[in-house]
């Protein structure tokens, strides 16, 4: 060997030491001496180049995902780094690993499985620097040329991989910092991760949130576990066990091993024993051992890592009562600035704790939820629960009420003072306009209505207040059964604490919502009931609107006269105090009484009236209801282009309003317009549309009368089975109603229809029915043309004396409420009297 040679590395170089003189040699003791001896090649350093878990073998369900991941990760793939994101124990490691070993055979250099420990019980987080020394040394480097700094090892890891093909498994990362550093670098490497936090700053990775298990697939995941067969019996405690577990296939594991376990359970005792439990987190472990499975621990590994204030703010969802939240409820919870709380849900989200459900919307997981609520219990004393509870309230209250100035349809007649809040205002959202309040409105309809259903007895006033706030979003909304109950628990509650003025109120909504279920009695009961409270408490603007309330259950009960006198006492009131609000519902309510009875001019005056009042006022609800009402009285008089006019605007004003009650009756009316233009596929169209809505609001009246315009369709068109098809839906619908005057209008285009369908014989008994309904409830224009039909009948069946007697009423009838019929009548009349020359003449029977 020469001077400058270097020794091979597999020499030994063995140092000792003797005894000698101190002599000193080229700066060395010349005591020691060197001895080098080759003793061959090392042992190969081991590496484990294939060290994927073992697969799943109960893996059930995810198909979706999986084709999806197997397309976006395979040989053709276009991105090497794929992020599987999602809540603790909701499957992230089960799909990624499944996914690795279908995935294995396209990288055959190797396969590396790498555990991060972000949240492992007992274990702090790997660190980048010891998870590439760990992976280098599993590609052949030695201990002694390792790089010690996580700069050397990062350079070195992507030099031995720049060519290779070689799949990467990072399981339960922490963040992208942790993650970037051992990213390999090669064109052929795939890096698979799974985290419980949204890696947003990872760039160039593909990711897929992983959600919960749908239920028949949740389903199929717990059967499989516990080795049982499905029997039909099975079907309703297996749902139940689905739901309880809210999809989380963690706890699914943990439950299905349970029952695999103890031969003797059902799985209707599991189902029952589950749902009865108090501590349900408890229930999901599957052993004491902190590597054990359990929700728990898996929850709260999560929760460990969050600062302070997110800790806080995670517990507090246990305090809402309600499926979501926003910021602005966050910061009214937690006491904290608004931008706070919207940073702090934010957060949430990325580490999986919260879902968004729509922009700026967050809620848990079920389970999550009872975690939260476990933790502010253990955590947060008694009276700072309780204050963050008023503290929602509060808001809530004061934000409804700022709401309903926008939605309300008529003035409270006494509105109820503010509630003292509980703490300083926290920040709530601009309700400008009807638009912004109604959209608040939908958003916190669930809890508006949650909270309602966990008030508890000492929060009666704010219950009460509550539910005034939203009488009239849920009246517009169609929600009427719901209304009815929550207005009824109002009315006890009142009654209870002796509060006159709001038992009063809430007794006067139920009146007004159960006129739209069609209850007619309850309605004009509670009405009568609020009216004698109001004149007892001497509260003027609330007798109006108990009055307007019984007018408007007299007219839909055909008692056209005495829903006239209450309309005209209750303009009286609003006059008297100027409240032009109310002056212009009782006018509208009004015309549409003379809508029924004649004459049509009043009610078009009547309506006139009222759309100027709406219009001065600037309500666009009133004035849609306003144009609707002409609409009505232009098709009474035949002057239907006119009528489709008003209804086209009235359509047009409630789809910006987002008015769907008031979308329906502008379709029914534009529906009824043009069948009297004979445009029946447009027709056909319109009411298709409006039933659709009216189906959807629950309003039987509002179907009733778009079944039947669809019955006058078919029969104008000559298809008579489908037209009475319809009509018998329709008389169904309002017998079972009580309205006399739908069945009334209904008979008579059943008269109609069998006329020519069937026969004169049972036509004229149609019309004779027909006829009886409209004489006891005075409906004019029902009567006429019942009449009208009997002497159509009559002059079929050779009774012409008969037919020109009814025909004259008829005519006259027609004449006096000014309706389109009265000229063709006039001349049907005139053509049959000149056949029957032996008629007695009249004035009435002039074609003018």
């Amino acid at each position: 060997m020469t001077d400058d040679a270097q020794p091979p590395q597999d020499i030994r170089q063995n140092v000792s030491t003797t005894g000698g003189s101190s002599s000193l040699v080229a700066g060395r003791d010349a005591t020691q001496h060197i001895t080098t001896a080759y003793t061959g090649p090392p042992p190969p350093t081991p590496t484990a180049l294939r060290s994927l878990p073992r697969d799943v073998d109960d893996f059930t369900g995810r198909d979706h995902q999986l084709q999806h991941l197997l397309a976006a990760a395979g040989p053709h793939r276009v991105l090497s780094v794929h992020t599987v994101d999602g809540m603790p124990g909701v499957g992230k490691t089960a799909l990624v690993t499944h996914l690795a070993h279908r995935l294995a055979p396209h990288y055959p250099d190797a396969q590396f499985f790498e555990p991060l420990h972000a949240h492992t019980p007992g274990q702090a987080p790997a660190k980048p620097v010891d998870v590439l020394g760990d992976l280098l040394t599993r590609l052949g480097t030695t201990a002694q040329h390792l790089p010690p700094t996580l700069e050397g090892r990062q350079a070195l890891w992507r030099d031995r991989t720049a060519d290779q093909r070689l799949l990467l498994f990072l399981d339960d990362a922490l963040d992208h910092a942790q993650v970037q550093p051992l990213l390999p670098s090669g064109p052929g490497c795939l890096t698979l991760i799974t985290s419980r936090r949204r890696l947003i700053a990872l760039n160039g990775a593909l990711a897929l949130p992983l959600d919960t298990l749908p239920s028949d697939e949740a389903g199929a995941l717990f059967l499989r576990i516990a080795r049982h067969t499905s029997q039909p019996a099975d079907t309703a405690p297996l749902a139940r066990i689905v739901e309880l577990c809210s999809g989380l296939p963690l706890a699914l594991v943990i439950l299905a091993g349970r029952l695999a376990r103890h031969p003797a359970w059902t799985l209707h005792w599991l189902a029952d024993t589950f749902a009865a439990t108090q501590h349900r987190l408890d229930e999901l472990s599957a052993g004491d051992h902190p590597g054990d499975l359990a929700v728990r621990t898996a929850f709260a590994m999560s929760y460990r890592d969050l600062p302070a204030q997110r800790q806080r703010v995670f517990r507090s969802m246990g305090l809402h009562p309600g499926p979501d939240t926003d910021a602005y409820a966050t910061a009214a919870l937690t006491a904290i600035p608004l931008h706070q709380a919207r940073h702090q849900l934010e957060e949430l989200y990325t580490d999986h704790l919260l879902d968004e459900t729509t922009p700026g919307r967050y809620h848990p997981h079920d389970l999550l939820r009872t975690y939260a609520h476990t933790l502010t219990t253990e955590h947060d004393a008694a009276e700072d629960r309780e204050r963050a509870v008023e503290r929602l309230w509060d808001y809530y209250q004061r934000t409804a009420q700022s709401a309903d100035r926008h939605l309300t349809r008529t003035h409270h007649p006494d509105p109820p003072p503010p509630a003292a809040p509980a703490a300083p205002e926290a920040a709530a959202p601009p309700l400008a306009d009807r638009a912004g309040a109604l959209s608040w409105m939908h958003a916190e309809r669930a809890n508006l209505l949650a909270c309602l259903d966990t008030a508890t007895t000492d929060q009666a006033t704010r219950m009460i207040d509550l539910t005034a706030s939203m009488a009239a979003f849920l009246y517009q909304e169609g929600l009427w059964t719901q209304a009815a109950t929550l207005h009824q628990r109002a009315a006890t509650a009142a009654h209870d604490n002796a509060n006159l003025s709001a038992e009063a109120a809430a007794l006067d909504e139920l009146g007004c919502v159960r006129l739209m279920t069609g209850e007619y009695a309850q309605a004009a009961g509670f009405h009568e009931r609020a009216l004698a409270l109001y004149e007892d408490l001497d509260n003027r603007l609330g007798q109006a609107a108990a009055l307007d309330g019984l007018g408007c259950v007299r007219l839909m009960t055909g008692e056209y006269a005495q829903a006239a006198g209450f309309q005209k006492r209750a303009l009286a009131l609003y006059e008297d105090l100027d409240n032009r609000l109310g002056q212009a519902n009782a006018l509208h309510e009004l015309g549409s009484v003379r809508l029924m009875t004649g004459p049509y001019v009043q009610a078009a005056g009547f309506h006139e009236r009222a759309l100027a009042l709406y219009e001065d006022l600037d309500n666009r609800l009133g004035q849609a209801n306003a144009l609707y009402g002409l609409g009505c009285v232009r098709q009474a008089t035949g002057e239907y282009a006119q009528a489709a006019g008003f209804h086209e605007r009235a359509l047009a004003l409630c789809e910006d309003l987002d008015s769907r009650f008031g979308q329906a009756n502008a379709l029914y009316g534009l529906g009824c317009a043009r069948l009297m233009t004979g445009e029946y596929a447009q027709a056909a169209g319109f009411q298709k549309r409006a039933l659709a809505l009216y189906e959807d609001l629950g309003d039987r009246l509002g179907q009733t009368g778009a079944l039947y315009r669809l019955g006058c369709v078919r029969q104008a068109t000559g298809e008579y089975a489908q037209a009475a098809g319809f009509h018998e839906r329709a008389l169904a619908l309002c017998e079972d109603l009580g309205d006399r005057q739908a069945q009334a209008e209904v008979l008579n285009s059943m008269g109609a229809l069998l006329a020519e369908s069937a026969g004169p014989q049972r036509a004229l008994a149609s019309y004779q029915q027909a006829l009886k309904l409209a004489r006891q409830i005075q409906s004019p224009l029902d009567e006429a043309r019942a009449l009208d039909g009997v002497a159509h009948c009559l002059v079929r069946v050779g009774d012409s004396q008969a037919a020109l007697a009814a025909l004259r009423q008829a005519v006259g009838i027609y004449r006096r409420i000014g309706a389109a019929e009265a000229k063709s009548a006039a001349a049907r009349l005139s053509a049959l009297k000149a056949e029957d020359v032996g008629a007695p003449s009249s004035a009435e029977e002039s074609t003018d």
